[in-house]
């Protein structure tokens, strides 16, 4: 567990899941889905999850010390996640695959860039991982940067291939990072 104080004065942790945390996991991500189009699922899909599927969830970063699922809490609220999966495959074990989401009311705290820092220093740790890759909405300008801050580089592009709620298509970027 890792506490930060905030800009606002209030205190960050950044903490593993409990089981226990399901509900106000699912409902964080329920809202995240409601406040961007950046995230692959949209608030009907997040809506129709249940806690036991979330519980599921937990259970899988809890059994599989090779993945990576970290919370971020403020003042007893979920404000984000990040979770990082290791590749089954031996040819790809090296790899890890990364995804992150903040709450817009946590947003511009600096919360997205403490979850990265202790993603890269956990993925630094792990036996296999060499290796992070994720890709994103090529329309999503601020956490680019904040993934470019990182070193994070871009290596390539798939058009169209993120349809908005709008109807509207956005290229998606892919980005890696060699983390030793």
């Amino acid at each position: 567990m890792q506490q930060h104080l905030l800009p606002n004065g209030q205190y960050l942790i950044i903490r593993p899941p409990a089981i226990e945390d399901a509900p106000a996991l699912l409902e964080s991500f329920r809202q995240q889905t409601r406040e961007t189009d950046f995230l692959l699922l949209t608030p009907e899909e997040a809506a129709a999850m249940t806690i036991q599927e979330e519980e599921t969830f937990i259970q899988s970063y809890l059994n599989h010390p090779q993945h990576l699922l970290l919370l971020a809490e403020v003042n007893g609220q979920l404000a984000g996640s990040i979770s990082v999966n290791q590749q089954p495959f031996r040819k790809q074990a090296h790899i890890g695959i990364m995804g992150i989401a903040v709450s817009r009311p946590y947003w511009n705290l600096g919360i997205g860039r403490r979850l990265m820092t202790a993603m890269i220093r956990w993925a630094e740790q792990h036996p296999d991982i060499t290796l992070i890759q994720f890709s994103t909405s090529a329309h999503n300008d601020k956490a680019i940067h904040l993934y470019r801050n990182f070193g994070f580089q871009e290596y390539g592009r798939i058009p169209d291939n993120m349809k908005g709620t709008d109807g509207t298509f956005a290229p998606v970027i892919l980005m890696q990072k060699l983390v030793k």
